[in-house]
């Protein structure tokens, strides 16, 4: 048997009532160890991203798997990964919001990243409820250049693409 091994298991399926609880409750009982993980709710469907150490083979965490996967209805893939967690702090956090249009994440994203944003995380939220249905960006990162290229950046995307946004250094450490 190999020892420490890291995989990335990705589940989707539809949302219900257990799908986490069941999983991870099967995964302990056959010698996993949960690290790392980013779960959420993406319409009518569950999202599952965590990473799994296991003392086996891929083929074998699989066969550990699918019969969890299955019973869930949850369509699976498993992946090899470097060993360990590698935690980064996030330096900022980054609120966005705007009218709903094609290409808000990319205006968004590419500009920032161009500004020396490294994105660790980002959720998107169309918020139906609201009016003009308000699109809101959560993004958590590292920046490389300080923090002044970032205001600059979300103060061209306020002027040129009517995108309001709010930038909240969480490490004090950045400038």
């Amino acid at each position: 048997m190999n020892s420490k091994n890291w995989y990335l298991l990705s589940l989707i399926g539809n949302d219900r009532p257990g799908i986490v609880a069941k999983l991870s409750a099967g995964l302990c009982k056959n010698g996993c160890n949960l690290g790392d993980s980013s779960m959420a709710r993406l319409g009518n469907n569950f999202v599952i991203m965590l990473a799994v150490q296991f003392n086996g083979s891929q083929e074998a965490l699989g066969n550990i798997v699918a019969p969890l996967a299955g019973a869930m209805d949850l369509k699976q893939s498993i992946m090899k990964i470097e060993e360990g967690s590698h935690d980064i702090e996030p330096d900022v956090r980054i609120n966005i919001f705007s009218d709903e249009r094609m290409g808000i994440v990319e205006d968004v994203t590419s500009m920032l990243t161009e500004a020396g944003l490294n994105i660790l995380s980002l959720e998107s939220n169309l918020g139906s409820n609201q009016p003009n249905n308000t699109y809101s960006i959560h993004i958590e990162g590292t920046v490389s250049d300080g923090i002044a290229p970032l205001y600059e950046v979300l103060d061209r995307l306020s002027d040129e693409k009517n995108i309001q946004s709010q930038l909240v250094p969480i490490n004090s450490q950045v400038i």
